[in-house]
C-alpha cells in the first residue's frame, strides 16, 4: 500500500480506492490532493485553482472566504462536482470524485450534496413541498416516502404551515428555507451553500445564518461560499483562498 505522501501521480488504481477507503473510515468527507483548474485562454494558461490541498471532516461548518477573482467560485464548483479538476485528486466521502464521468458525477451530486444558492432556484409555478421533492423524484424515491420526507424537512426549517405555497407568495427568508429544505432532503454528505445571504436584507440573512447554525448543531456537515467577513465569521473555521491557493486555514472558534 502506497503511504499518504506518495504523490498522487504514482498512485494505482487500488492504491487510490484503498486511500479513499482510509480517508471514509476516518470520518474525513472532503479531501483534495494537489488539486488543479486551468483555463486556456488563447496562448495563456489561467491557473484559477492552482494546487490546493484541504481536508474537511464530517460535522464540521467551514467557510471558504476569498475576493472576487481568488478561485473560491471554481474551487466551489470542483467541490460541487459541477466542475472536473485538470489534475489532482478530489475524494467525496471516500469516492474517487475527481476520476468520475458526467453521468457518475450527476449522481453523485444528488446523493451527496446539497446545494443552496444566493437566488434560491426554486420552480415558480410548484408549491413549496413539490420543490423539496424534486431531489427525491430525480433519486427514484417512492412518492409516499417522499411526501413524508419532503414534509419532514420543510418542517426542520419551521415551514410545514407554507408548504403549499409557491415561491412568490413566500418572502426572500421562506424562498432560501425551502432551497435548504431541498438541499437537505436526500440527506447529503455536505451542505453547500453559495453566498446563501446575498439577495435577503440583513435581518433575513442573520436568521438564515441562524438556521445554518442549528443545522450544524444537529450533525450537518456545512460549507459555506462567500467574500462578506461577517458572513464567514458564522462558520467555526475560515479557509482563505487567494490566487487560486489555500492563503490561510484557521479556527474560528
Amino acid at each position: 500500500m502506497a503511504s499518504i505522501s506518495t504523490p498522487v501521480q504514482d498512485l494505482t488504481v487500488e492504491e487510490k480506492e484503498q486511500r479513499g477507503e482510509q480517508l471514509r473510515t476516518a470520518g474525513i468527507v472532503i479531501r483534495t490532493y494537489d488539486l488543479w483548474k486551468t483555463y486556456i485562454m488563447g496562448d495563456q494558461e489561467i491557473h484559477a485553482v492552482s494546487g490546493v490541498d484541504i481536508e474537511i471532516r464530517r460535522g464540521e461548518y467551514v467557510a471558504i472566504m476569498g475576493p472576487s477573482g481568488s478561485g473560491k467560485s471554481t474551487l466551489m464548483n470542483l467541490i460541487g462536482c459541477l466542475d472536473t479538476p485538470t489534475k489532482g485528486l478530489y475524494y467525496l466521502n471516500g469516492k474517487l470524485a475527481s476520476d468520475m464521468e458526467d453521468d457518475e458525477l450527476a449522481r453523485i451530486r444528488n446523493k451527496e450534496i446539497g446545494f443552496v444558492f444566493q437566488t434560491f432556484n426554486l420552480l415558480a409555478r410548484a408549491s413549496a413541498l413539490h420543490n423539496v421533492e424534486l431531489p427525491l423524484i430525480y433519486a427514484g424515491v417512492p412518492s409516499q416516502e417522499r411526501l413524508a420526507r419532503a414534509k419532514a424537512t420543510l418542517a426542520a426549517v419551521d415551514l410545514e404551515k407554507r408548504m403549499h405555497h409557491k415561491p412568490n407568495e413566500l418572502s426572500g427568508g421562506q424562498r432560501q428555507r425551502v432551497a435548504i429544505a431541498r438541499a437537505l432532503v436526500n440527506r447529503p454528505s455536505i451542505l453547500l451553500a453559495d453566498e446563501p445571504t446575498g439577495a435577503l436584507d440583513s435581518k433575513t440573512g442573520e436568521e438564515i445564518m441562524a438556521l445554518f447554525e442549528r443545522l450544524y448543531q444537529e450533525g450537518n456537515t456545512i460549507i459555506l461560499v462567500t467574500h462578506e467577513p461577517d458572513i464567514a465569521a458564522h462558520a467555526h473555521r475560515i479557509i482563505h483562498i487567494r490566487d487560486g491557493k489555500v492563503e490561510r486555514d484557521e479556527t474560528n472558534r
